[in-house]
C-alpha cells in the first residue's frame, strides 16, 4: 500500500491537473502546476490526505467532477440521436450525422454496419466528454428487448441513467422494463421527454403516465415554449429563466426572462416541483410550510438531494432531432445525478463466506474493478472495466478473483465509440477498456491484496431456440470460432449440440436476437449459414405388456448362428428413476451366461429408436423368461440380433405411444390483455394452472408443449403490444393426443419414404 502512494500520487496528480486533462483543469497551466508541485510538496511531508488547507483528500475535487450515466428508453425514442448531440455540444465530435442518415456515415455510436444498416443499437458503446470542466463517461444502450442484456449490463456500472420517453409514444413496454432495471440496480435517474417537435406531442400527458405507470415519483423542471411547430424553447424552473437555441445546430443559447402570457403557468409548475420534491425533503419541506421563499440554489439542493436518494426523478425536456433541450439536460446531469464516491457500492468478501462489504470508491484503496462487457476488437479482446476503488495502471499485474489468475495489463485505454485512446492509468470511478486481458463477462479483478467480488448480473434465460449450420463443410472451423466468440461476448446466446439430431442448436432472447448473429455471422467471418427449425426431443414409451418368442436361425455353410429369447416387456412403474430395466429369469441353462450381457445390449440397441418415429423408448422393462442355444451356431452376434428382432416383433403389441416434452411456461402480462393471452394458450393446447395478480399485471402459469411453443415471443408481443414477457423450462414428457400421434407417424412415414 505504501509503496503505491509513493510512486502513484505525484503521477496521479500530474495527470489530473495537467493541461491536457480537460475535466480537471486549473485556470492556467502555471496555476496547475504551482498547485501541483504544492500538493507533492505536502505528501512529501507525510500528508497524504491533508492535500489541502481545509484536509480534503488529493482525489476528492476529480471525483466530484466526474459522471457516469447511461441512455436507456424504449426503442426508438432517440437515445442515440440525444448522444450524438451530447457529443457535437461537448466538442467530442465536429458535425452531427443522423441514425438512418441520407449521407450514409450514421450515428458515430452506431459503430457497426448492421446498426447503420437498421437504424437500431445492437451492442451499447461507451464514450466520454467534458462539458463545464466535468468528465461524463457516457454509455448508450439498446432500446430493444431482445437486446436486454446490453443494458442490463450497462446499469449494472452506472451511478445515474437517463431516461427517454418519446412525448407522442408515451411510456411503452421497454420503458417499463429498463425502468424496471434502474430499480434492480439501484440507479438514480432524470428522464428527459424527447420529440416535442412531432405533431401530437403532449409532455404533460407523458409525465402522468410516468406516475401512474413506471411508480415515478416525479415533476418537470422544465417547461416548453410552444409545441409540435411551434417549440422555441424552454423555461428552466428552478433558475426561472427562458432558454431559446439559435445557430444551425442550436449551439447559441439564448437566455432570457420569462415571457409575459406563460407567468401563471411557471408559477403554477414551480409550486407543484416545490410541493412535490418537499414530500420527499425535509428540509425544502420545512422552507415550504412556513412560507419562506425559495431561492434556486435551495430548491437546486433540494432537487440534487432528492435525486441521489432516489425519491425523485426531474423531467427535463427537448427536442435532440432539432437540436432543443441538450445542453439544459446536460447542466442537469452535473447538478442532479451524483458523482461516483455519493453512490453505495457493495463487494462481497470471498474471505468471509461472501459477507457484504461497502466499498468508499476512493483512489486510495485497494484496486477493485469489475468486467462488465467483453468485445472482439482488431487487436484481441477487449473488456470494458468499471473500476470501483483503487488505481489500475498500464503494466500493473491484477489477479481475477474469479478464476485466480494473475494478469499484466498491456494496454489501457478510453473508448470512444469504436476508437480508443491510450492511457497510462485510471482510478476509481472511471470506465476504461484494456486489451489481451482473459476473462469473462461478471470478473472482478483486485491488486491482490483482497477477495473481494461484486455481486453478479442478473442474466435472463434464453427463449427461443434455432438449429444452425454451415452450407459448406470447409468453413467448420470459422463457424465455432464465431459461435465461441459470441456465447464469450453475451451471456444470454447459448450454443448446444442436440445429441439425438447431431444439430448446432443457438439460443437467446428472441427472434431478432438470433437473426443478428446468424447475419453476424456471414458478414464477419464469412460463412453462409442454413437455419432450421430445431428438431423436438420427442420420446416413445409402451402402455401395456407384450410377450415374445423369437428365434434367429441362420444356416450359410460353415458356423450358422442360432439363438432363441422368450420373455415379455412391461411398462415401468409411474415416476420410476430408471428408463430402462433389464432382467434375467431363465432358470437353469436354457441360454449359457455368458450370452445374457449380448441380450441385455441387444435389447437397449433396440430401445434406441422406436418404430412409431425413430426416437428413443423409455420407461421400459425387460424380462427374459426362457430361450434355446445350439453348441456350435450360438454366439454374442447371434443373441444380440435375436434380441433386436425380438423387442420390434412385440413392440406394437405393447400398445406405444409418443411423449412430448411439456413446458412449464410462466407469463407476466397487462391485466387488459389476460383473457386472449389465456385463449391463446388452450389453441397452443396449453393447461393454465395458475393466475395471480401482481399490481397491474396478471402473472399466468401453464403446461404448454413445447412443439406448440415455436414463434410464441412475437406472438405474445402482438398479443399485448410488446408489454408481456414470459420465461419457461422444462417440465417433463407426457403422452401426445392420439391426432397429434397419427400425424407425427405419418410425417416419419413420408420422410423415410423420401430417404
Amino acid at each position: 500500500m505504501a509503496r503505491f502512494q509513493r510512486s502513484a500520487v505525484p503521477r496521479l496528480l500530474y495527470t489530473l491537473y495537467s493541461t491536457k486533462a480537460a475535466p480537471y483543469s486549473s485556470p492556467s497551466p502555471t496555476a496547475a502546476l504551482l498547485r501541483g508541485n504544492f500538493e507533492v510538496r505536502h505528501f512529501a511531508a507525510g500528508n497524504v490526505a491533508r492535500a489541502k488547507d481545509d484536509k480534503e483528500p488529493w482525489w476528492k475535487e476529480s471525483m466530484e467532477r466526474l459522471r457516469n450515466i447511461g441512455i436507456s428508453a424504449h426503442i426508438d425514442s432517440g437515445k442515440t440521436t440525444l448522444t450524438e448531440r451530447v457529443l457535437y455540444y461537448t466538442g467530442r465530435i465536429h458535425e452531427i450525422h443522423e441514425v438512418r442518415g441520407k449521407d450514409g456515415v450514421g450515428a458515430k455510436m452506431d459503430s457497426m454496419d448492421l446498426e447503420r444498416e437498421k437504424g437500431i443499437t445492437i451492442q451499447s458503446a461507451a464514450t466520454y466528454c467534458t462539458w463545464k470542466d466535468y468528465q461524463i463517461n457516457i454509455i448508450d444502450t439498446p432500446g430493444h428487448v431482445d437486446f436486454t442484456i446490453e443494458v442490463e449490463r450497462a446499469l449494472r456500472v452506472l451511478d445515474g441513467a437517463i431516461l427517454v420517453l418519446c412525448s407522442v409514444g408515451g411510456v411503452q413496454s421497454q420503458s417499463i422494463t429498463v425502468d424496471r432495471q434502474m430499480r434492480r440496480y439501484e440507479v438514480p435517474r432524470l428522464a428527459f421527454i424527447n420529440k416535442l417537435d412531432r405533431m401530437g406531442a403532449d409532455p404533460w400527458k407523458v409525465l402522468n403516465q410516468a406516475r401512474s405507470k413506471l411508480r415515478h415519483h416525479t415533476a418537470a423542471v422544465q417547461v416548453p415554449i410552444g409545441l409540435e411547430e411551434n417549440f422555441k424553447g424552454l423555461i428552466d424552473l428552478v433558475q426561472l429563466k427562458a432558454y431559446y437555441f439559435h445557430g444551425s445546430s442550436g449551439e447559441k443559447i439564448v437566455t432570457e426572462e420569462i415571457p409575459a402570457d406563460m407567468e401563471a403557468i411557471v408559477a403554477e409548475k414551480r409550486r407543484e416541483l416545490i410541493e412535490v420534491v418537499s414530500e420527499v425533503d425535509d428540509k425544502l419541506a420545512e422552507a415550504f410550510l412556513s412560507d419562506e421563499p425559495i431561492s434556486p440554489a435551495d430548491l437546486e439542493e433540494a432537487v440534487r438531494r432528492a435525486t441521489t436518494a432516489r425519491k425523485f426523478v426531474p423531467v427535463f425536456m427537448g427536442s435532440a432531432f432539432k437540436n432543443k433541450g441538450v445542453q439544459p439536460l446536460l447542466d442537469g446531469v452535473l447538478s442532479y445525478l451524483p458523482c461516483p464516491i455519493e453512490v453505495s457500492n457493495y463487494a462481497l468478501d470471498q474471505t468471509k463466506n461472501e459477507e457484504k462489504v461497502m466499498l468508499p470508491g476512493t483512489p486510495d484503496g485497494p484496486l477493485v474493478a469489475l468486467a462488465f462487457k467483453l468485445e472482439e476488437g482488431r487487436f484481441g479482446q477487449l473488456t470494458y472495466l468499471r473500476v470501483y476503488e483503487g488505481v489500475v495502471r498500464k503494466g500493473d499485474f491484477i489477479v481475477n478473483v474469479n478464476t485466480g489468475k494473475k494478469i499484466k495489463v498491456p494496454r489501457l485505454v478510453r473508448m470512444h465509440s469504436n476508437e480508443m485512446e491510450d492511457i497510462q492509468e485510471a482510478h476509481a470511478g472511471q470506465i476504461v477498456a484494456v486489451f489481451g486481458v482473459d476473462c469473462a463477462s461478471g470478473d472482478t479483478f483486485t491488486n491482490g491484496s483482497v477477495k473481494f467480488t461484486m455481486t453478479s448480473m442478473n442474466v435472463p434465460e434464453p427463449v427461443m431456440s434455432l438449429a444452425v449450420q454451415p452450407v459448406s463443410k470447409d468453413s467448420g472451423g470459422q463457424f465455432s470460432k464465431a459461435l465461441n466468440r459470441f456465447q464469450r461476448e453475451d451471456p444470454t446466446f447459448r450454443v448446444g449440440l442436440d445429441a439425438e439430431s447431431g444439430q448446432t442448436i443457438i439460443s437467446g432472447m428472441g427472434e431478432l436476437h438470433l437473426d443478428i448473429y446468424v447475419e453476424r455471422i456471414r458478414r464477419e467471418y464469412k460463412v453462409d449459414a442454413t437455419v432450421g427449425k430445431p428438431r423436438v426431443n420427442f420420446r416413445e414409451t409402451i402402455t401395456q405388456r407384450a410377450e415374445f418368442d423369437y428365434l434367429h436361425k441362420k444356416q450359410s455353410g460353415g458356423q450358422g448362428q442360432y439363438g432363441r429369447v422368450c420373455g415379455y416387456v412391461e411398462p415401468l412403474p409411474p415416476g420410476s428413476p430408471i428408463k430402462f430395466e433389464f432382467e434375467n429369469m431363465i432358470v437353469g441353462q436354457a441360454i449359457p451366461s455368458n450370452f445374457i450381457p449380448a441380450i441385455e445390449k441387444g435389447f437397449k440397441e433396440a430401445a434406441n429408436s422406436g418404430s412409431l418415429i425413430g426416437h428413443p423408448v423409455e420407461n421400459i422393462r425387460v424380462v427374459i423368461t426362457d430361450g434355446a442355444s445350439h453348441a456350435v451356431d450360438s454366439s454374442e452376434l447371434a443373441f444380440k440380433l435375436a434380441s433386436i428382432y425380438a423387442f420390434r416383433q412385440c413392440y406394437s403389441a405393447a400398445r406405444p405411444v409418443i411423449l412430448e416434452p411439456i413446458m412449464l411456461v410462466e407469463l407476466k402480462v397487462p391485466t387488459e390483455f389476460q383473457g386472449t393471452v389465456a385463449g391463446d394458450i388452450n389453441k397452443r393446447k396449453g393447461v393454465i394452472v395458475g393466475n395471480d395478480q401482481d399490481g397491474d399485471d396478471s402473472v399466468i402459469t401453464a403446461n404448454v408443449p413445447l412443439n406448440n411453443m415455436f414463434g410464441y415471443s412475437t406472438a405474445l408481443r402482438s398479443m399485448t403490444q410488446g408489454k408481456g414477457e414470459f420465461t419457461m423450462e422444462y417440465k417433463e414428457h407426457s403422452p401426445v393426443s392420439q391426432d397429434v400421434q397419427m400425424q407425427l407417424v405419418n410425417t416419419h412415414k413420408a420422410n423415410k419414404a423420401v430417404e
